[in-house]
C-alpha cells in the first residue's frame, strides 16, 4: 500500500513489534539479580533488574558491633549502589530495542 495510511501501517507494525521487544527485556530484567554492598560486603543487598529487593544480608561483624547509625548507613549505601546497577543494566537492554531513543514511561 502506498500513501499516508500505508506509511502508517507500517510504523503500527514497527512499534508492535518494537512492543514485543519491550516485553521481552522487561521479563529478562526481571529475572536477573545485582548485588549492592557497602563495608566491604558488610553488608549486602540483592535486586532484580525490575527493582524486587530480594534479600538484605548484614555480616555478623557488624551487627554485633550494634551502631545502628552505622547499619542504617551501610544499607542505604548497598542500596543506593544496586539501584545504580540496575539503572545502568536497564538503560543498556532498552537502549538495545530503543536504538537509544529516550521513550519515558518503557521503565
Amino acid at each position: 500500500m502506498s500513501g499516508p495510511l500505508g506509511d502508517m501501517g507500517s510504523l503500527l507494525k514497527q512499534a508492535q513489534l518494537m512492543q514485543r521487544e519491550l516485553d521481552k527485556v522487561k521479563e529478562d530484567l526481571a529475572s536477573r539479580q545485582v548485588e549492592g554492598t557497602a563495608g566491604g560486603r558488610a553488608v549486602v543487598i540483592s535486586l532484580t533488574c525490575s527493582r524486587e529487593v530480594i534479600s538484605v544480608e548484614v555480616s555478623d561483624e557488624l551487627a554485633q558491633d550494634g551502631n545502628k547509625a552505622t547499619i542504617q548507613e551501610m544499607v542505604l549505601v548497598a542500596l543506593r549502589d544496586a539501584m545504580a546497577q540496575v539503572e545502568s543494566i536497564s538503560a543498556e537492554e532498552m537502549g538495545k530495542v530503543t536504538g537509544g531513543l529516550n521513550l519515558p514511561g518503557l521503565m
